[in-house]
């Protein structure tokens, strides 16, 4: 179903950006149609048109006017023509430009407030758990996936250990916690494993597991190959030290991403789908958690960053935005935020996530 606009603005008389410096050298009628031109593109998601521009901007121009501003913001690179449309779409550069200097929000509805304070709420439930709750949150108000940087509590029981077949070479370990918290990561496995060797490793685990921790299943399994003392063949003891060692080293933080699937919806380019599923990849990385983090400490506030900016992902189409949370000491100690397609509502969720990380940091408080 092809999506409407948004309403026009009730008054528009001026011609100026209020409360805001013209940016990037622009003139106010440029900025104005650049801005116009973006929020269209975000709630459509559609190549914009200068007549439909004409109709909703209160500056009096005609549609070829309006062609003139386009061509002079295309050629100054903040806009690209698809192929196939007349219209316009913001580049990654005018993106940038329309984040850092045009975007206009106001803090959040007090109804906002309450949900999200009520969605954090850690009554009766673990850190991990309320942080889990808060990237599922986010992921469903933003339309992308939710990204949460937490800080490791007390190590939790593990209740089982799975591995799926993914295809040649490759394969997905699952674990789920006592408390219900569920990590996937992706191993490699010998070229042509049966997947009797699969289920072997994920029976061999879980009849050690018996409420202890995946630090001391570790030990326990280790201990037993060292000593020869299984009957599992060395293709299956290779997948159980693969398998584990994907968790080994894991530092003081683990990654939560909630809503995953929203990334690969209306993708029919095989290769857009491969570059998802790579990042899928990227974020089960030690490293990715760290970097995140290392994102989200840039300056003050909420950090976005438009395609390739931050270093986690190279293609284009894809926007981060995440803010770091305190403790009661004002050490930061963890991030949260959204990574999805580069058209998300920014006047949305910049403050939903600003706000979602002081809350987290009065609950650490």
């Amino acid at each position: 179903m092809r999506m409407q606009p948004p309403p026009k603005p009730p008054s528009a008389s001026a011609l100026t950006l209020p409360g805001k410096a013209v940016p990037g050298g622009l003139d106010n009628r440029s900025a104005a149609v650049l801005r116009e031109l973006v929020e269209l593109y975000v709630h459509t998601g559609e190549p914009v048109g200068s007549r439909t521009l004409s109709r909703r901007l209160p500056l009096g121009l005609s549609p070829a006017s309006i062609r003139n501003v386009m061509a002079d913001l295309e050629e100054a690179g903040l806009l690209f023509a698809p192929h196939t449309s007349a219209g316009r779409l913001p580049t990654e550069r005018g993106l940038r430009l329309f984040v850092d200097g045009l975007l206009e929000f106001g803090d959040l509805a007090e109804g906002d407030r309450v949900e999200i304070a009520a969605r954090c709420a850690a009554s009766g439930r673990s850190l991990q758990e309320t942080l889990a709750e808060a990237g599922q949150m986010l992921s469903g108000l933003a339309g992308a996936a939710g990204l949460v940087v937490a800080p490791k509590g007390e190590a939790s029981p593990v209740k089982h250990i799975e591995f799926v077949a993914l295809g040649p070479g490759r394969a997905l370990v699952v674990l789920v916690t006592a408390d219900g918290q569920v990590e996937n990561r992706v191993i490699e496995v010998p070229p042509g494993l049966p997947l009797s060797s699969l289920t072997q490793a994920s029976n061999y685990l879980n009849a050690r597991l018996a409420g202890h921790t995946l630090d001391e299943t570790r030990a326990v399994v280790a201990d037993e190959i060292a000593a020869n003392r299984t009957t599992l063949d060395t293709l299956t003891n290779s997948v159980i030290e693969a398998g584990l060692a994907t968790w080994a080293g894991g530092g003081a933080r683990s990654l939560i991403v909630r809503g995953q699937a929203r990334l690969l919806e209306n993708l029919d380019e095989l290769a857009r789908v491969q570059e998802i599923q790579s990042l899928f990849e990227r974020l089960e990385a030690q490293e990715t958690v760290l970097r995140l983090l290392e994102l989200a400490q840039r300056g003050e506030g909420v950090q976005i960053f438009i395609g390739a900016e931050s270093g986690l992902f190279s293609s284009a189409g894809l926007s981060m935005v995440v803010a770091p949370f305190r403790n009661g000491q004002e050490k930061i100690v963890g991030a949260i935020g959204v990574i999805g397609p580069s058209r998300i509502n920014y006047g949305r969720v910049i403050p939903v996530v600003d706000y979602t990380a002081r809350v987290i940091g009065r609950l650490l408080g």
